[in-house]
């Protein structure tokens, strides 16, 4: 079995780390909103984005020194709720989901909420977790994405693996998500536990590739019993396999795993 110290597996490690951390290919400046710093956008997106269109919608954007500076109606949640119906009725939006997720500033305070779909374009650091499901003889839990997923549609990822929603612990993030995508519930798991976190910083394909993802993953592990089979609830999982530890590092080498999945496994995996 392949270890750390492999060449292979060093040069795959330095060509992940390079995949997940990577600067904008252009130029982008911090977005503010109620005088906090929470984001960024790019200056050709934020320079096409129509002024008729924001101010129907209550709100103006302003190029300044520091930044893109958002201001209007209401408080910072509305605000950015009017800026995202903006980008998505000009097309600029990723997938559009009616689900709230939470912003913070640099402090990591939070200061308002967002739609998911505007995340990518404007910036905001989002939270995720995921989970890696290990069998008692040490096999692994793995999941292949549904083909119609917006984002790497058809590869593998971990057992779990999903987004924390503004209305969400991170512990209830992990509990819903787990349910949701696997259909177990976290009570019925042996030695859960939190194992760390990734970090993401890399430009994204949404807004026509004028996004950029900045994204914590917490990771924890967790023993499925036997008895127990993962069965998706949500559609957005096709397939389930359990997979000796030895098919799971060879298909990551081949980079048949997310790059959030293969961030987390390697971690786990202690590389």
């Amino acid at each position: 079995m392949s270890t750390p110290h492999d060449p292979g597996v060093q040069a795959w490690l330095l060509r992940l780390r390079a995949d997940v951390r990577q600067p904008a290919q252009q130029p982008r400046r911090a977005l503010w909103v109620a005088g906090h710093e929470i984001g960024s956008l790019q200056d050709s997106l934020a320079r096409q984005l129509p002024h008729e269109a924001l101010q129907a919608h209550g709100v103006a954007l302003q190029g300044r020194a520091q930044g893109w500076h958002l201001s209007g109606e209401g408080d910072a949640t509305q605000q950015l709720d009017a800026l995202a119906r903006v980008l998505r009725a000009t097309g600029h939006c990723g997938p559009w989901r009616d689900e709230q997720l939470a912003v913070c500033n640099l402090q990591g305070r939070r200061i308002a909420t967002v739609e998911r779909g505007a995340v990518r374009p404007l910036g905001i650091a989002t939270q995720a977790v995921h989970l890696v499901g290990e069998a008692p003889d040490g096999r692994v839990w793995v999941q292949q994405r549904a083909r119609d997923k917006p984002t790497n549609p058809g590869m593998w990822d971990t057992l779990m693996g999903g987004m924390v929603a503004a209305r969400d612990t991170v512990a209830e993030a992990v509990e819903r998500e787990t349910w949701e995508e696997a259909g177990l519930r976290v009570a019925e798991l042996q030695g859960m536990r939190h194992g760390g976190h990734v970090l993401f910083e890399r430009p994204s394909d949404e807004a026509e590739g004028r996004g950029f993802m900045r994204e914590r993953i917490d990771w924890f592990s967790a023993t499925v019993p036997d008895g127990l089979r993962p069965d998706n609830q949500d559609g957005e999982v096709q397939a389930f396999a359990l997979m000796e530890r030895g098919q799971l590092i060879e298909w990551l080498l081949q980079d048949r795993f997310t790059p959030e999945a293969a961030q987390v496994l390697a971690a786990w995996l202690g590389w």
